[in-house]
C-alpha cells in the first residue's frame, strides 16, 4: 500500500509518502515540507496566533493535494509538542478538521518516545541489545531505554532546540552568560529523570535520531545524506564539546554555511548542541549511532502492525 504520514511538528509540517507492506522495509516515495515554525507563532499566553493557525491550515491543505497526487491509499496525521501544549490547541485542531477534513492525532511526549524507540529497534534489530534512544525535536527531548520493542523507560522533557532558542538565547550570537545559563538549565532538567534509566541497567547501544543530531553529526564529519541512509554515522561527545563552543561564537548566518545545516535550522543548532552534549555527558555516553528512522517511521510501523493485526 502507499501510505502518507503527515507530521505537524514545532518546526515543519512534513508529509512523507511511503510504499509500505507488512514485513517489508517502508520505501520513501515522496517528501513534502513546509517550514511553518509553529513554535514561533505563540502569543504571551502560549496560544498559537492567527498567522500560525492560518499557516497550519494552508500547509495541511497543500499536503493533502500532494498525498492525493502521489496516489496515497491512506493518510495518518499527527501533531507533537507545539499543538499539544498550546492552550488553544483544541480549537486550532478543530479548525484544521473543519477546513481540511484532516483529524490530527496529538501525541503525548511519552508516546513520541515510544514510537521513536520502535523505529530505532526495527532499524537496528534484536542484536543491538538494550537500546538507549535520544531524540531532540523542536519543542521537546525524548528519551527511551529498553530491550524489547516497547521501552522499559520513556521520558519527554521540554528541552527542544527551538523552544530553548526562543526562551533562552537572545542575540545572534547570544552572550556567553546566556549560553552558560542554558547549560545549567538543561542539566538541571535532565538530572531529574536519570534515576529510572540508571535502575533499568546500562544500554548495549546508544542511538540518536532526528534532524538536530543528524546535523551535529554532519558538521562533525559524518557522511552527507547524499551517500544514502545505510551508511553508518556516529557522533562522539568529544566532537560535541568542541562544536558546542564553536557554535556559541557563530552567528546564524555563519552556522548556515556549515555542511548539512539549513538556514531555517541554523538558529536552533547551538541549543541543540547544548542539549546533546548535556545528555551524553549525564548518561556517560562516549558516542552515539545516528539512526535514519525516527518518529514518522514509528508511526508507519505502528499503522502497518495495526492493519495486519500484529
Amino acid at each position: 500500500m502507499r501510505l502518507a504520514v503527515l507530521d505537524v511538528g514545532s518546526n515543519t509540517v512534513h508529509l512523507l509518502v511511503v510504499d509500505a507492506h507488512s514485513g517489508a522495509r517502508p520505501l520513501p516515495a515522496s517528501s513534502h515540507k513546509t517550514e511553518l515554525r509553529l513554535a514561533e507563532h505563540l502569543d504571551d499566553r502560549g496560544c498559537i496566533d492567527p498567522v500560525g493557525a492560518d499557516g497550519l491550515v494552508s500547509a495541511v491543505r497543500d499536503a493533502l493535494v500532494v498525498a492525493e497526487d502521489r496516489g496515497s491509499d491512506d493518510l495518518v496525521a499527527f501533531a507533537t509538542s507545539a499543538l499539544r501544549e498550546a492552550p488553544n490547541g483544541p480549537q486550532v485542531l478543530e479548525r484544521v478538521r473543519a477546513e481540511t477534513g484532516v483529524e490530527l492525532e496529538v501525541l503525548s511526549g511519552r508516546e513520541e518516545a515510544r514510537l521513536t524507540f520502535l523505529a530505532v529497534r526495527r532499524w537496528f534489530g534484536w542484536s543491538a541489545g538494550r537500546l538507549l534512544v535520544l531524540d531532540i525535536g523542536g519543542g521537546s527531548l525524548e528519551l527511551a531505554l529498553g530491550i524489547d520493542e516497547e521501552p522499559d523507560v520513556a521520558q519527554s522533557l521540554p528541552l527542544g532546540a527551538g523552544r530553548l532558542t526562543r526562551d533562552h538565547l537572545r542575540g545572534d550570537p547570544p552572550s556567553a552568560g546566556q549560553v552558560k545559563a542554558l547549560r545549567k538549565h538543561v542539566r538541571t532538567e535532565l538530572a531529574r529523570v536519570l534515576r529510572p534509566f540508571a535502575a533499568s541497567g546500562p544500554p548495549d547501544r546508544v542511538v540518536a535520531t532526528s534532524k538536530t543530531f543528524k546535523q551535529l553529526a554532519r558538521i562533525a564529519g559524518a557522511a552527507p545524506s547524499s551517500e544514502g541512509i545505510d551508511v553508518a554515522r556516529t557522533l562522539t561527545v568529544s566532537d560535541l564539546h568542541a562544536w558546542e563552543s564553536r557554535l556559541a561564537g557563530m552567528s546564524s548566518a555563519k552556522r548556515a554555511e556549515l555542511p548539512g545545516v539549513s538556514a531555517g535550522r541554523a538558529p536552533q543548532l547551538l541549543a541543540g548542541a547544548v542539549v546533546a552534549t548535556a545528555t551524553m555527558d549525564l548518561f556517560g555516553v562516549e558516542s552515539v549511532a545516528i539512526c535514519p528512522w525516527a518518529l514518522r517511521e514509528g508511526i508507519i510501523l505502528r499503522r502497518l502492525d495495526w492493519l495486519t493485526g500484529s
